[in-house]
This record gives structure tokens, sequence and C-alpha cells, in this order.
């Protein structure tokens, strides 16, 4: 992994001065990032799914596994307020409230104030559907600094049929206006399979947003929860070429961009961990495995056996789930595949598995 936090797009340099400006402990966070890549930690975004009740059925919904699980303990506003004082003590600086769809959450104002927006960067994802004028400056009000909306063509029948909601493509365009007019950062993700890649479509999409002033962040397609073991959808390193070639033409971007001077590879652990209503922290939304529980074990804990683990602590310059089939097949399909979610890590990962 590589840093150069001399050589910000002017987009950056102007994001990090706006966020010096509304949130300087915040700030103050994010630029020890350099410092604490050189000494190998940890700089997760946390992508915390409070909950999963969601208003749509997506074709490709990676958290199926989780949904209709019970437990006895599962994430309270109070142990909100503990993820966060934890994540603060690391130095971490950005959470992605999601889920599920984080907008029909009852408690969600209660969550991002638990949360505390004076120390962390907040990103809510969302479908969209409920995402109007008002609601967009209630959450701006609040303290949320960025939505992430999901759209996935500019056909609406293939976004509706793809999200199986009808009406689903207009209202995601409705909230586009929504979140820019009460002044909320916006990106769009959209999901991207072999099939559509290379597609005209796709090129017309990244057009239209980018005219709308909209980032594209490309989610490449996974074989997890609904789509666990299609690999049709999968992209190879050729098809990734391709995309990295659109990223000098569009304002597109993948995980893998080197962003903020920051180029770690995979982001899996380095740089993000999804952490599941029910404590477990796991390498990134797509690879289900428990690196250990937040109720069990404290996060840095956790975060430091995950960065000791191979995979996730050395360099990777493909995205294991997505292009990986050495990864796919011998990790995810031999040892994660018909088990019970999240898999515990010593049932996934040996000691040769673990940097020395």
């Amino acid at each position: 992994m590589t840093t150069n936090q001399d050589q910000l797009k002017p987009e950056e340099i102007e994001k990090r001065n706006s966020l010096k400006k509304e949130k300087p402990y915040v700030y103050e966070k994010i630029m020890k990032y350099d410092e604490k890549v050189k000494r190998g930690e940890s700089i997760a975004i946390l992508q915390f799914q409070y909950d999963y009740t969601c208003n749509f059925r997506c074709q490709h919904c990676c958290i199926t596994g989780f949904q209709g699980k019970k437990k006895e303990r599962f994430f309270t506003i109070d142990d909100v307020k503990e993820l966060s004082r934890q994540a603060d003590e690391m130095g971490l600086a950005h959470i992605v409230v999601t889920g599920g769809e984080p907008l029909v959450f009852p408690d969600f104002d209660d969550i991002v104030r638990a949360i505390d927006p004076q120390k962390f960067y907040i990103t809510s994802d969302t479908n969209g559907w409920h995402l109007d004028e008002a609601r967009a400056r209630h959450i701006k009000s609040l303290g949320v600094d960025k939505i992430q909306l999901s759209l996935d063509s500019l056909s609406a029948p293939e976004h509706d049929d793809f999200r199986r909601k009808s009406g689903s493509h207009e209202r995601a365009l409705r909230a586009i206006d929504a979140a820019h007019e009460a002044g909320l950062n916006l990106i769009v993700q959209t999901v991207v399979t072999k099939q559509r890649i290379r597609s005209t479509e796709f090129t017309d999409f990244l057009t239209f947003l980018n005219g709308k002033n909209v980032p594209v962040f490309v989610t490449y397609a996974k074989p997890v929860g609904a789509w666990e073991g299609n690999y049709d959808v999968l992209i190879n390193k050729d098809d990734m070429d391709y995309l990295r070639g659109l990223e000098k033409q569009y304002n597109v971007f993948t995980h893998l961009t080197p962003a903020y001077g920051l180029n770690l590879g995979c982001i899996a652990v380095k740089r993000m961990v999804s952490i599941t209503k029910y404590g477990d922290i796991m390498p990134c939304p797509y690879i289900h495995v428990s690196l250990g529980n937040f109720f069990e074990e404290p996060l840095n804990v956790i975060m430091e056996r995950g960065m000791r683990i191979k995979y996730f602590g050395e360099f990777c310059d493909t995205c294991l789930i997505a292009e990986d089939r050495n990864f796919i097949e011998n990790v995810e399909a031999k040892k994660i595949y018909g088990k019970p979610l999240p898999v515990p890590w010593r049932e996934v990962f040996g000691v040769d598995d673990f940097i020395k």
C-alpha cells in the first residue's frame, strides 16, 4: 500500500477544506490517517448494519442470510454510543448507517445522535424511497454528511425490476434532487455485472449522473446473498482495467480507486469493516466471516486480528470477493457457503493465513 498526501485531487482538497470548517475534530482525525497506515493500522469506515428491516427485496441482496435471524443480543442505542466511543479512541472517523434501509428505521435520529456527528463523518445508505426534500433537510440538520443512493439503470422498468419495487426509479431520481437541495453530499452506488460493464447503457448512465454533478460508486457484482453461486455476473481483471479507463473520462470510482493520497488496494479491514446488527465484525459487507463480536471483545482487538490475516493485512490489487476466483472458490464456496452467517474466523482461516 502507498500513501502520498501531496497528490490530492482538487475535489478532494475542497472536501477536506469544507470538513475542516464544519467538523474540525473529524478533520484532525483524518489528517492522521497517513501516519496510521504507515504503522500498519486500520483506518476503517464502519459500515454499520444497524437493522435488516427493508422495504425492498432486491435481486442481488447480500444480507438475505441475516434477515429473520434471531439472537438475544443486538445493538441498542446505548451500544451505538459505546461503538462510537471505541471507534473514536481508535482514531476512526467515518460511519455509514446501513441495513436494510435506514430511512425506515423508527430510531434513525437516535442512531445518528448516538454516533455523535461532531466526532464522525456520517453517511446514510438509502434506496431513495423515503428521501424527499423535507426528509433530506431534516437528515442534514441532524449532522448526516452524505447520502449513498442506490440506482441501477437509466431505464425505470429495468431498475424497478432489479429492485423489485415499482416506482423506485422515479423516487430515486427525486431523492437526488432532494439531497442536492438540502446541501447533502451525494454519491450514487450502482451494481455492475459482467453483462453491464461494457454496455452503452452504463456509459450513458455515467454521463447522465455526472451531468447532474453526481459521482458514481461502482459495486462489482458478488456471488453472495441472493446471488450465492452466481458466477455468471462476475467481472474479471480486463473488466477492471476497462473501468479504470472510464475513471479517466467520468467521475466514477470503485473501492479500489486510490483516494485522499492513499492507495490501499482491496480495502477489506484496512479501510472498511461491516458491523452486523448482532455485533459481528466482518471484513467487508460481502465476506461473511466474523472476525470477532463487539459484545464480547473490544473493537481494537478485533480489528488488529483482521489486519493480521494475510488477505486483509497485506496489499491486494483486486477485489477478493468479486474477481479473485481462488478466494471465491477456495474460501467463499468451500468454507462459507451453506453455513449460518457470519462464519467464525477460526472456521475459515488457519495458522498459515496469518502474517508471521
